[in-house]
């Protein structure tokens, strides 16, 4: 066993005595973990309401990017696809307060993960994020796109309902905005002594299993391009992961 790996069982141990210890403080932590359940759901209802006056132009935005034409298949399809927009948008917009709120969350648990380190965190899981999805955006949502719709022919024409093609987009966007967390996530349990960058690193075969099922489940088509347009940056970042592990995880 590491030195990282003894350090982080005593860590762990450390945590649960003092939530047995401490009933009143398990209290405080639930209430505080049901206010932010509820800040995070006015913040994101909020943005929402916000989000609908836009939701049609970022319709409009996105069905332009992909180069379709897009059909209705029931009267309230087109409001309830608008609504999915708005929703979707709202969310996007609210990632920096529900990574804070997540965030500020540990520092009670681990006392180890200061404030300092949580800003830090905090700022470096916003870029990943919205990287993730400028990536989505530009490289993998057109080729996808494009790659799918080539098996159009003569005989055979897409007629795309708006709804699913809100699902697609929004499941592409937000799914490659979160796994481009994964390197940070990799870093968070090394830095807080849950896991070593070796030990981790030796699981490498099960890693590309899991991230095979991952982007087999994230991915809203199952041919297996667009499963690969996924699982190769989540398996890139994974290796940048333990690099960073390595680098800044003791």
């Amino acid at each position: 066993m590491t030195d990282n790996e003894e350090k982080g069982i005593p860590l762990i141990t450390r945590s649960v005595q003092r939530i047995r210890e401490n009933p009143a403080a398990v209290a405080a932590l639930l209430e505080s973990f049901r206010k932010s359940l509820i800040r995070i759901a006015v913040a994101v209802v909020a943005c929402s309401l916000a989000g609908y006056v836009f939701a049609r132009p970022i319709l409009t935005y996105f069905y332009k990017v992909a180069n379709l034409e897009l059909a209705a298949y029931g009267i309230p399809e087109a409001f309830l696809s608008l609504l999915n927009v708005a929703l979707a948008t709202g969310i996007f917009a609210s990632i920096p307060y529900i990574t804070y709120e997540i965030l500020a969350a540990l520092p009670p648990l681990f006392p180890s993960f200061t404030r300092r380190m949580m800003l830090g965190f905090w700022l470096v899981s916003l870029l990943l994020f919205y990287a993730g999805a400028l990536f989505c955006r530009y490289v993998t949502l057109p080729y996808g796109v494009r790659f799918l719709l080539s098996f159009e022919g003569q005989d055979i024409e897409a007629i795309i309902s708006v709804s699913k093609f809100v699902s697609f987009c929004m499941l592409f966007v937000f799914g490659f905005g979160l796994i481009f967390e994964l390197p940070l996530a990799m870093i968070l349990v090394g830095r807080l002594g849950l896991v070593s960058a070796k030990k981790l690193g030796g699981y490498r075969r099960y890693a590309i299993l899991l991230i095979s099922i991952v982007a087999a489940v994230l991915t809203p088509t199952p041919d297996v391009f667009n499963m690969m347009l996924m699982a190769v940056p989540l398996y890139v970042l994974f290796e940048l992961g333990l690099l960073g592990m390595r680098v800044w995880g003791k």
